[in-house]
């Protein structure tokens, strides 16, 4: 089975998008339960290599995070960027 370089692309979105959610999810699992957590740095680190929807969709769907301006601030500034960057390569 072969795919195309757009179907590649897309698979990846989803799959860090997924990590992300994932990540955003064990780090409020951690907190709940006094663990070692994820570093701040590392879930905006996959926000900005394209998992921008899946730790906004978790920071608003299990409430965490929300509070912090890096990340309500942040999140949604990556997005917006990233969605930027898709348009201009699409459209240049």
């Amino acid at each position: 089975m072969t795919f195309d370089y757009p179907t590649l692309i897309l698979i990846a979105l989803v799959a860090i998008n997924l990590i992300a959610f994932i990540a955003y999810a064990i780090d409020k699992y951690k907190a709940k339960h006094n663990k070692w957590r994820i570093s701040e740095a590392s879930l905006l680190i996959l926000a900005a290599i394209g998992g921008s929807i899946g730790a906004l969709t978790a920071m608003y769907t299990l409430r965490h995070k929300t509070k912090h301006p890096q990340f309500y601030i942040g999140v949604p500034v990556i997005l917006v960027l990233q969605i930027t960057g898709c348009l201009y390569y699409l459209f240049a």
